[in-house]
């Protein structure tokens, strides 16, 4: 049997040594792990910069702001509807096109692209029928022309070369069509006083078959001197004027005087719908004097005059002298005639405005007594009463349905020592400013030879 083992006894101080050991490595432990938890595992707090200070500022006032509708214009239809195409109606204008044996030229001059008719002359036309025109000189640019020609027996003239002068004309119109681009609208209107005829009812398209046509129907006008103006012509009539028939000028223009005459065609000429005006006549004064019917007031002084017994006996030996004066320029007439044969020249004309007063004076025959008085007189348009009726008229027919106002240019054919004063110049002058035309006076059978121009303007 083995003895019993001692136990041995642990040292205390050891024990107190291995106790502290321990003790301080968890310690340690403690402490490390402490500080690695709070390096890498919680977060650090976040750190945030004071917003900059931003200052306020006070809004700007309101603006109000009006906006009107834009009125539409007069000439664009109020009412659109579908309709077939066979029910759409087209505009009453004589339009020749040219075939393809015919040289169709398209002028580089277009205009503005806004909404119109291809080949009108309103402001939204692109300007295919545009034409140079140069009539004795003066010169425009359209696509819708009227040439207005006097007619009238004052025309043909001795002094302003007869017959021979007024051929020259004709050519120089009839050449001046012929010039024209193809797509161009044109018409001749021959006026004597206030009776008018023209050459087709509406503006016709311009081309070598209307051409001729034009020659056809002018070259019998002032041709033969026994057939003068248009005289005895039963197509040429007095037209109505259409346009602001309320106003008092637009009543009076019919009657009378030598400026309501002017006046007159002048507002038929504007009504033709056209872009450039060529007036070549024996007479113009521009705006001249307007009259209108006598007052009552003179008409009374007139029939008391006419009573008086002086007035009736100088009335009475005037009459008798009438078929006189007849015979006295039967006989003149006759042998200058005979003279003018002689050298080859054709007849002499004689302005008869006035019948055998008109005759008498321009052969220089005096009456033995001379008439008392044919008539109460007349009263006088204020000028700015006239100039104010053109302006509206221009708005009525242009202005108001956005369409160019046509220029008006005047060519006047005057006798070599006929009398044009500065006062009948300005007058004119006055005119054609109005319209933004230009005139030009020439003087006799020379003269209106060396002026002509047209042949040489080409389109």
């Amino acid at each position: 049997m083995l003895p019993p083992t001692k136990k041995k006894k642990i040292n205390p101080l050891l024990l107190k040594v291995i106790f502290i050991s321990v003790a301080i490595h968890l310690l340690a432990g403690l402490i490390l792990g402490s500080i690695t938890i709070y390096k890498y595992v919680v977060p650090s707090e976040a750190q945030f910069e004071e917003p900059p200070v931003v200052e306020q500022e006070e809004p700007p006032p309101p603006v109000k702001v009006q906006i009107r509708p834009q009125q539409p214009k007069q000439q664009q239809a109020q009412n659109l509807a579908m309709r077939p195409v066979a029910n759409i109606a087209v505009a009453n204008v004589d339009v020749n096109l040219p075939n393809m044996e015919q040289n169709f030229t398209v002028s580089t001059g277009l205009g503005s692209m806004g909404g119109g008719s291809l080949l009108g002359g309103t402001r939204g036309s692109i300007g295919m029928g545009l034409s140079d025109v140069s009539v004795f000189g003066l010169k425009s640019r359209a696509e819708r022309i009227l040439f207005v020609i006097d007619a009238n027996r004052q025309m043909v003239t001795d002094k302003k070369g007869g017959l021979n002068s007024y051929k020259i004309i004709k050519d120089e119109i009839t050449d001046m069509v012929g010039n024209l681009s193809a797509g161009t609208l044109f018409n001749v209107m021959l006026q004597d006083r206030t009776r008018m005829m023209l050459f087709k009812p509406q503006l016709v398209s311009a081309g070598s078959e209307v051409h001729q046509q034009l020659i056809q129907w002018i070259n019998p006008i002032n041709a033969d001197s026994t057939k003068v103006g248009l005289e005895g012509n039963r197509l040429a009539k007095k037209p109505q004027l259409q346009t602001l028939p309320d106003e008092e000028v637009h009543k009076i223009l019919p009657h009378g005087h030598r400026g309501n005459e002017t006046c007159f065609i002048t507002q038929v000429a504007l009504e033709q719908n056209v872009d450039a005006i060529f007036f070549i006549t024996g007479y113009h004064r521009g705006f001249e004097t307007v009259i209108k019917p006598a007052s009552e007031r003179m008409k009374e002084e007139w029939q008391r005059k006419i009573a008086k017994p002086d007035y009736i006996k100088q009335l009475a030996a005037h009459k008798l002298e009438v078929p006189q004066m007849q015979a006295r320029i039967k006989a003149t007439m006759a042998k200058i005639d005979a003279d003018r044969k002689k050298k080859g020249q054709p007849p002499r004309v004689l302005n008869q405005r006035h019948g055998v007063y008109s005759n008498a004076n321009e052969l220089g025959l005096k009456w033995k007594t001379n008439h008392p008085g044919h008539g109460p007189g007349h009263q006088q348009v204020k000028d700015r009463d006239v100039s104010k009726y053109f302006r509206n008229l221009i708005d009525e027919l242009y202005e108001d349905h956005d369409k160019p106002v046509p220029s008006v240019n005047v060519v006047l054919f005057l006798a070599g020592d006929e009398a044009f004063d500065k006062n009948s110049k300005t007058l004119l002058d006055k005119y054609v400013r109005f319209f933004r035309g230009k005139n030009r006076v020439i003087r006799g059978l020379n003269e209106i030879s060396s002026a002509r121009s047209s042949k040489k303007t080409k389109n």
